[in-house]
């Protein structure tokens, strides 16, 4: 087995919630993902509410998704 060495700032470290110096790499990839997950969806809010898609009721939605779908089938 080998040992990789990663350096991050104390303010990182809390900011992760990191309790131990050691992580396995499964935990350390487990955490970056939830990370990079936790900054998309927080640009996806962003990003609707700048269009106004976060002003769209479920039905709206949802005709939209349909008109996609049926135009993707149209063009098959």
């Amino acid at each position: 087995m080998r040992t990789l060495n990663v350096s991050i700032s104390d303010i990182e470290f809390n900011k992760f919630g990191l309790k131990q110096d050691k992580l396995t790499f499964s935990d350390f990839v487990e955490l970056i993902s939830k990370e990079l997950t936790r900054q998309n969806l927080n640009k996806c809010l962003e990003l609707a509410d700048r269009y106004g898609l976060s002003q769209l009721t479920m039905d709206e939605i949802t005709n939209e998704v349909k008109a996609v779908r049926r135009n993707a089938k149209n063009r098959n």
